[in-house]
């Protein structure tokens, strides 16, 4: 184990008892050994002084101590009012953009070394104070020396050592989890965390964030869903990024949208339908979706449009995965349990000899008192937790690369709740995804299919004549030796098995993909040409 690992752990150990999260935890219902753990920490067997903070406060307190990855922590949990006491979610929604700053001048001695300029060189204002300060970076007010009003994001310092202890410990707890717990297992807890060890070292990669922000604004370019300022490219550096000063109402600011007459129901459905499109339209969606990143332009509040910021941290699925997600979704709206079952048994998401009618009993079980109910009467905690029990019981497992998804889900889902409780998610979401499924099966789009899969043939064919041409010609370098062909033939047999399955398999998917035969047509020819040739 690295030494600034144990010394994370001791900086855990210290903000623990400093901020008394031990109170909060052996405050809840635990059972009876957990609670006995009490008397086994050191720190409990002396007198402390009284903690004069709220107990919402004592944990965002301890929460922006800990750094970035215990912020974000925080960031998610204060979107889930559900699961939290208001006191609490209270307090850690000021983690999304009022995370103490760092030393402004460090922050234009950074941006100077970044741009390679004075900051007078570069803009004709710059405010020294911080317009805002989140987990991972801060952000300036700025003016252009052409005019534009900008602001001036730039990365704390000194993150990469704190986020790389932090890391190690959840490795540690994410293996000690797998190896003690077969539940744990299905969750692939060691897999998360690699996925979010590469998420957040993206974050800190401002290139990276204006690429991802340029994209999305092509994507949503005039839509009235969503806007996405402009990025300033001839000023963005790894860690220093120039965009567009936007003007907007913060979404959780429920008094402000209400003084300007904001249709909340539009605004409400308009973000379900943005979460979709960017899902299943473009495979490209902003992951990091909590209130302190989106706000709703003062221009037209009766058909209100949000206004996306920080495209650190972006989701996206292939069309194998947006495929599954769309089927089992339009099952669910359809309330057709046996099919959602099928999926996940022909997916490999659950055994193949698991028994459907159970399998479909259970699902039935879970989801069918979610529909006809508005957000606010749907506790998803509870849906979540009996979910988990039937992934037990029939030895599901979580798919690593859905976790971003999840999480935007989960932000989508809290933010819902306090724009337009009575929002129907099911039937705001129904008619989008049979659009959607209408659009996959379109003569445009399968015509468009055909266009792609034909582009490939000639490239196929040229590797496939390359490779009969190979083979026809003698080894002239190589003496004919009876073992050195006898090997040379399994190997070749080989090669033609693997042309074989692949073609195969191509072939399989073909109602998916409908050009999909040509090229699985000359796999499987030069496959079977390989198993009996002499």
């Amino acid at each position: 184990m690295k030494l600034l690992a144990i010394r994370r752990l001791f900086r855990i150990q210290r903000v623990v008892i400093r901020y008394r999260l031990d109170d909060l935890l052996f405050a809840l219902p635990l059972p009876w050994w957990m609670l006995s753990l009490r008397y086994a920490l050191p720190w409990r067997w002396f007198p402390r002084k009284k903690l004069e903070l709220s107990r919402g406060a004592a944990l965002r307190l301890a929460l922006q101590d800990l750094g970035p990855i215990f912020i974000k922590f925080g960031q998610i949990l204060s979107t889930r009012r559900d699961l939290l006491p208001a006191d609490i979610a209270d307090e850690l929604m000021l983690l999304q953009d009022r995370v103490p700053p760092f030393d402004p001048q460090v922050a234009v001695k950074l941006i100077e070394e970044q741009l390679g300029a004075r900051i007078s060189e570069v803009f004709s204002r710059f405010d020294i104070e911080p317009l805002a300060s989140a987990s991972v970076a801060q952000v300036h007010s700025a003016k252009l020396k052409t005019g534009e009003e900008v602001v001036v994001k730039v990365v704390r310092p000194g993150l990469k050592p704190i986020i790389g202890s932090d890391l190690a410990w959840l490795y540690i707890l994410a293996k000690t989890a797998e190896r003690l717990s077969a539940d744990a297992r299905l969750l692939h807890p060691v897999d998360v965390v690699t996925d979010y060890e590469k998420t957040i070292y993206d974050e800190l990669d401002l290139l990276r964030e204006a690429a991802n922000a340029s994209q999305l604004k092509r994507n949503f370019e005039g839509s009235p869903l969503m806007y996405v300022p402009q990025i300033y490219w001839d000023w963005c550096r790894p860690k220093v990024l120039v965009m567009e000063r936007i003007y907007g109402i913060q979404v959780t600011d429920l008094q402000a949208l209400a003084d300007q007459r904001t249709d909340m129901k539009m605004l409400a459905e308009r973000g379900v339908e943005i979460f979709f499109t960017q899902v299943f339209r473009d495979s490209f969606f902003h992951a990091d979706m909590h209130p302190g990143n989106i706000f709703v332009s003062t221009v037209n509040p009766w058909a209100p449009q949000y206004i996306a910021i920080d495209c650190g941290i972006v989701g996206s699925l292939t069309p194998e995965d947006q495929d599954y997600l769309a089927r089992n979704l339009f099952a669910f709206f359809k309330r057709d349990y046996r099919r959602v079952a099928q999926l996940h048994i022909d997916s490999g998401w659950v055994p193949a000899h698991t028994k459907l009618n159970e399998f479909e009993a259970a699902i039935r079980t879970v989801c069918e008192p979610i529909f006809e109910k508005p957000l606010k009467e749907i506790s998803f905690g509870q849906v979540l937790m009996r979910l988990f029990q039937t992934a037990r019981r029939f030895n599901m497992e979580v798919q690593p690369q859905l976790v971003l998804l999840q999480k935007t889900l989960l932000n989508i889902e809290g933010l819902g709740r306090q724009l337009y409780p009575d929002l129907d998610l099911w039937n705001t979401a129904q008619p989008f995804l049979e659009r959607w499924m209408r659009e996959r099966v379109s003569p445009k789009t399968l015509l468009r299919n055909l266009h792609s899969q034909v582009e490939q043939i000639p490239h196929l064919a040229g590797m496939t004549r390359d490779l009969l041409e190979r083979m026809s010609q003698p080894h002239a370098n190589n003496p004919p030796l009876i073992v050195r062909e006898s090997r040379d033939g399994w190997f070749l047999r080989l090669i033609g098995a693997g042309h074989l399955a692949a073609g195969a398999l191509l072939a399989s998917i073909g109602p998916l993909h409908t050009a999909g035969y040509w090229p699985a047509g000359i796999m499987l020819a030069v496959g079977l040409y390989l198993i009996v040739r002499r």
